[in-house]
């Protein structure tokens, strides 16, 4: 039930369009602490300007039930941005990370929702 959603304007093809999902899910699912196999990262290309300009950016929306409390949001964000620049050499201020800890009944999954 974490999800994790990047936009950007970097090419994600080739190899970046396989291990890019992989890696955020497994950043997500070790730092919020649930279990990967709830995890679902989407990995977009974009229209983006940030800043004025249309350099490296990305924008990532991170939501979760629970899991978001005390210092995750900071350490998540320290994470997703140290993959994004060894990755996708996208400059840690040009990355936005939005955080949403979403109530069990408002997530749905398998037919029904987790509260």
């Amino acid at each position: 039930m974490p999800a994790i959603r990047l936009k950007t304007n970097v090419s994600l093809g080739g190899e970046a369009a396989t291990w890019l999902p992989a890696e955020l899910s497994r950043i997500t699912a070790e730092t919020i602490g649930k279990p990967e196999r709830y995890v679902m990262a989407v990995c977009e290309e974009a229209s983006m300007i940030m800043a004025g300009e249309r350099a490296p950016a990305a924008f990532v929306e991170v939501g979760s039930i629970g899991g978001l409390g005390g210092d995750v949001p900071h350490r998540l964000t320290a994470l997703i941005c140290d993959a994004l620049k060894k990755r996708l050499d996208i400059p840690p201020d040009r990355v936005y990370v939005c955080f949403t800890d979403v109530s069990a009944d408002k997530w749905g999954w398998n037919g029904s929702t987790f509260g």
